[in-house]
């Protein structure tokens, strides 16, 4: 249960991260009120210091943050949500309130951009004409990019490493959408074998 009488002005930090990439958003601030909207709308919202009021992030942008599940901190004075953002979560402009140089999680942003195109086919896209093409030809192609990403580590240099990797990774993922399965099954197989 979260702590809001830690501190006296009564409000907690909320880290958000996006759920599916898992990169930090943005940094927030909630009372009891807040946090208790956020619960009941599945939407995040904030108490805002400078305006001393409830704020829902994206009530005048429509760039939501959507909850998909709030986590408590060990000392229960923080609260993590793990949210589906609906455009950019930055007034910027910018897809997070940090300014990294690259999106360190790309590859889950990949992966978001490869279920859109199972979802929202896109004509002339890549992803669908694979898909056209059937399972069969999503797994020769992960074979073939296996095979080049060998020949380049061997016989190449760094960038068509770098180069035939990508390949292989992108196609990955595809075979594991095609198959119903996420990175975060392989992620999450690869964390019990580790223990």
């Amino acid at each position: 249960m979260i702590d809001f009488s830690k501190d006296a002005s009564g409000l907690v930090p909320a880290v958000i991260q996006d759920n599916q990439t898992l990169e930090v958003l943005m940094l927030g601030y909630m009372n009891t009120e807040a946090y208790e909207k956020t619960k009941a709308d599945s939407r995040v919202t904030f108490f805002s210091r400078s305006k001393s009021r409830l704020w829902t992030k994206g009530e005048e942008s429509g760039n939501f943050l959507n909850v998909v599940s709030i986590h408590e901190d060990c000392d229960n004075d923080t609260i993590l949500i793990k949210a589906e953002p609906v455009g950019p979560t930055c007034h910027t402009g910018s897809r997070s309130c940090f300014f990294t140089d690259y999106n360190q999680n790309f590859i889950f942003e990949l992966e978001k951009i490869v279920n859109d195109r199972f979802d929202n086919p896109k004509e002339g896209s890549y992803v669908n004409k694979l898909r056209e093409k059937g399972l069969n030809k999503i797994a020769q192609k992960v074979g073939e990019e296996g095979v080049e990403t060998v020949i380049a580590a061997l016989n190449e240099t760094r960038e068509d490493l770098i180069n035939e990797a990508s390949d292989l990774v992108f196609h990955l993922i595809v075979l594991l959408r095609e198959k119903g399965l996420t990175l975060n099954d392989i992620a999450q197989n690869l964390e019990k074998r580790h223990k």
